[in-house]
């Protein structure tokens, strides 16, 4: 499992993340940004492998995946 994490405002909808994601989790947003760009959405985030591939394709770099091993550090941080 994984956290993955979208600047709306960032994306600008050109769905490069969702053509690389290999678990297919990823659609584009029926609402629109400040920019009047639809955005990236994670659907099923249980579904994630931290692969990181919607990151590396991102030109915009809106998108950031925390794996596993950081979720279960920053929850021992925050205890």
């Amino acid at each position: 499992m994984a956290e993955i994490k979208i600047n709306c405002d960032r994306c600008k909808g050109c769905g490069l993340c969702i053509v690389v994601c290999p678990k297919k989790i990823l659609q584009m947003s029926e609402d629109i940004n400040q920019y009047g760009n639809p955005y990236a959405v994670c659907i099923n985030e249980n579904e994630c492998i931290a692969c990181c591939m919607c990151t590396k394709m991102c030109p915009d770099w809106a998108i950031t995946v925390i794996d596993d091993k950081q979720l279960n550090l920053k929850q021992n941080v925050q205890s």
